[in-house]
């Protein structure tokens, strides 16, 4: 069994907690938060339980085989290097930290140390992600062409980071199972209305060879929560409604073909309208397939999905959509805009 420690025990903690003390091959033996009440509520519900207020406790613990961080993400990379360097094994909440160098680093760190280096993309182990990339690998969908997210909702305002580092890491996760390369060029605009530097509502467009596209619309502004996907495909398109606790998958056979050159005088495109379908979705809870994965990459039954240099290539895009973001709100501010 593997003595695993946490760090952090906000928002995401309890469930992290949970899911580990859930799984027969780990044991949570210590947690750390800076928060009193936190600790002291802890401490009544687990007396067994080390509770300590700083991570860098838990980093310098002996008998901790792995430690899970759930902790902001300017934190990530201190934390990170720090567990890597004492023979840790570590679990980041995205992103995995907040710049390509810093990524870069962590990943010779734990080469070095023949230590596991995960991030916790949580959707990657969620039953829709799962039924479309079993689609995409089956040749179903065909060529991908575009990918296109609505990632919506009012608040929750995170004080430390914007809309795009909160929210994009979702929908990049899942965007690079399907597109296997580095976007040729990315584009950003945005708007602050709450907190004056921290944009709020984010469009974000990823070009990609042979003319694939994708674009996501996150806000913390919208008075109703949306979370759909679409994906086209050269042979099938499909709708991903994360809401709909029905149908949250529906797959249209449909699609535009042209005809030979030789045989038309204009473009004149042929519309292929065909079935739909709504494939059953398995439901379970992903947090605990995460941590599952983590246990088989530490010992070694399966490789990562999910790995340092998965979590590289996201914030790779992010510090990129950044500086585009920067760039968009100086223009605004510049031409009388203003950034609240």
């Amino acid at each position: 069994m593997l003595n695993v420690g946490l760090i952090g025990y906000g928002y995401w903690g309890p469930n992290l907690f949970r899911n580990f003390n859930a799984n027969s091959g780990f044991r949570v033996t210590a947690v750390a938060d800076r928060c009193p009440a936190v600790r002291e509520k802890l401490a009544k519900a687990h007396p067994g339980l080390i509770i300590v207020a700083e991570a860098g406790e838990l980093i310098t613990m002996a008998g901790i085989d792995a430690l899970a961080v759930a902790t902001p993400v300017a934190t990530h990379y201190p934390i990170a290097s720090k567990a890597l360097d004492a023979g840790k094994h570590v679990m980041m909440e995205k992103p995995l930290c907040t710049t390509a160098e810093e990524a870069r680093d962590l990943i010779t760190r734990a080469e070095r140390a023949g230590r596991v280096l995960m991030v916790d993309h949580t959707f990657l182990f969620t039953g829709a992600v799962q039924t479309i990339q079993d689609l995409h690998r089956k040749g179903d969908l065909g060529d991908v062409c575009y990918f296109d997210s609505v990632r919506v909702n009012l608040g929750l305002f995170q004080p430390d980071v914007n809309v795009l580092w909160d929210l994009a890491p979702h929908d990049l996760s899942i965007l690079n199972t399907l597109v296997d390369e580095d976007p040729l060029h990315v584009e950003a605009a945005g708007y602050c209305h709450v907190n004056p530097g921290l944009p709020d509502m984010v469009y974000l467009t990823l070009h990609y060879p042979d003319n694939k596209v994708a674009h996501l619309n996150l806000s913390w502004m919208s008075p109703v929560k949306i979370r759909r996907v679409a994906i086209g495909g050269t042979r099938k398109m499909l709708i991903w409604d994360d809401l709909n606790p029905e149908e949250k998958i529906k797959i249209y056979n449909s699609g535009i073909e042209f005809q030979p050159e030789t045989s038309r005088n204009t473009i004149l495109p042929d519309y292929r309208i065909g079935d739909i379908t709504s494939p059953r979705v398995p439901k379970y809870e992903a947090l605990n397939g995460v941590v599952e994965h983590f246990r088989r990459v530490i010992t070694g039954e399966v490789t990562s999905i999910m790995d340092g240099r998965k979590g590289l290539r996201v914030v790779s895009i992010l510090e990129r959509a950044q500086a585009s973001l920067d760039a968009h709100l100086k223009r605004v501010s510049e031409a009388g805009g203003g950034i609240r």
